[in-house]
């Protein structure tokens, strides 16, 4: 039988991460890390959107506000050590009538609790800082925001990982438990501590021991479209101001390392949790646990999923998140934009009793294992400061 001191489950960011944070503090233990796919990487880490947050959408309150800032810090740190391309072409935040400019005070009063900096931009600011910006009186800018290739990210950690010392056994995926033994596709693991980081198959592990009892993934589709080569390439992230109510940020300009632009994300229901594209990766049991749950959330409308869902599903019309994206930059239309990116699931939890989507991270543990149940974005910037404290929260179970 193989055996460790810490098994980590899933090889995105933050399972990559936190195999490496339990090295650090842990040197002469016994890492392994599974991965069910082929590499690493290959869900949400390396489809997400490659910004880096600064840490302003967030309540003073909330793990998100704490780590964000520092995670921005040291990613950026990170990137630049070893020599990872990163664009700090900072973020725009832009108001499109009075009734979203209350917010726009919010989100600065939210940035000096969260010591972000966040500054408040006059109209020709914000035209030297974006000439097409297109805004109703006033604007946000955020100078830390910056944007990377997720993927070289995620290889660098992998690599990080592999001098570690930390064993990474691809293609392997979990099974089940018996006691403190981890059933899996390449046999049985002998765990002396098990960290559950799999995503969007976070909270079925998780109740195999015992915890996630009102918890569920609910998956959500992001889905980009990309310039194409021949437009006016934009100078910055231009965000619209966010419903504040839920966790998504709205239909925006990202700026890709290379310069390029995309807009989106959409955030649409997903029928089963890699439901990337047609019936790939389809599981009957899986379509009919997300739609007995999202019939159910429909039919009650609860957190108004209706009107949500309705509007997500029209951003996959090519016209319709055009129009959206040109309500914050002039000059836009949908012959710049034809080609669709690679589609990303966001794992995204809902709690089962309050029926509301989980804005914070959220996490669950004893003595014997540790589940990450929701760790969407901003988890990605997060990740370096995110599995220290993790760590520091297993630490004292273990105490």
């Amino acid at each position: 039988m193989i055996t460790s001191d810490f098994l980590v489950i899933g090889g995105g960011v933050i399972g990559i991460n936190l195999a490496l944070e339990a090295k650090r503090r842990h040197p002469d233990a016994e890492i392994i890390l599974i991965e069910k796919e082929s590499g690493c990487g290959a869900h949400a880490s390396g489809r997400n959107s490659g910004v880096l947050h600064a840490g302003f959408y967030y309540t003073a309150d909330s793990l998100k506000a704490r780590l964000t800032r520092d995670g921005n810090l040291r990613l950026t740190e990170y990137c630049a050590e070893r020599g990872l391309g990163i664009n700090r072409c900072g973020k725009l935040v832009l108001a499109k009538n009075d009734q979203e400019l209350p917010v726009l005070d919010e989100l600065l009063a939210r940035a000096r609790h969260n010591g972000v900096e966040l500054t408040e931009v006059s109209e020709q600011e914000t035209r030297e800082i974006e000439p097409r910006a297109r805004f109703h009186g006033r604007a946000l800018f955020s100078p830390a925001t910056a944007t990377v290739d997720p993927r070289a990210v995620m290889c660098s950690f992998v690599e990080d990982a592999g001098r570690a010392g930390i064993r990474i056994m691809d293609g392997t995926a979990y099974l089940g438990r018996r006691g403190m033994t981890v059933r899996t596709t390449a046999g049985d693991i002998s765990a002396g501590y098990v960290v559950n980081a799999a995503g969007l198959y976070a909270d079925r592990i998780a109740r195999d021991f015992g915890f996630s009892e009102h918890y569920r993934i609910l998956p959500f589709k992001g889905l980009y479209l990309y310039a194409n080569d021949g437009a006016v390439p934009l100078r910055t992230n231009i965000y619209p101001v966010p419903d504040l109510r839920n966790p998504f940020l709205g239909v925006h300009h990202t700026i890709t390392l290379d310069g390029h632009s995309k807009i989106g994300p959409t955030a649409i229901p997903a029928f089963w949790r890699e439901h990337y594209q047609g019936v790939k990766n389809f599981r009957l049991g899986e379509f009919i646990e997300v739609m007995t749950r999202e019939a159910d959330l429909f039919i009650r409308n609860d957190f108004d999923f209706r009107k949500l869902a309705w509007n997500e599903f029209r951003k996959s019309w090519r016209p319709r998140i055009v129009e959206l994206a040109g309500e914050l930059v002039t000059g836009l239309g949908p012959q710049h934009y034809t080609r669709w990116g690679a589609p990303g699931i966001r794992a995204q939890l809902l709690d089962t009793r309050s029926r509301k989507l989980e804005m914070d991270f959220k996490m669950e543990g004893d003595a014997h294992s540790f589940h990450i149940l929701n760790a969407v974005s901003p988890a990605f910037t997060c990740s370096i400061p995110f599995s220290e404290y993790t760590f520091e929260q297993i630490e004292a179970l273990l105490a």
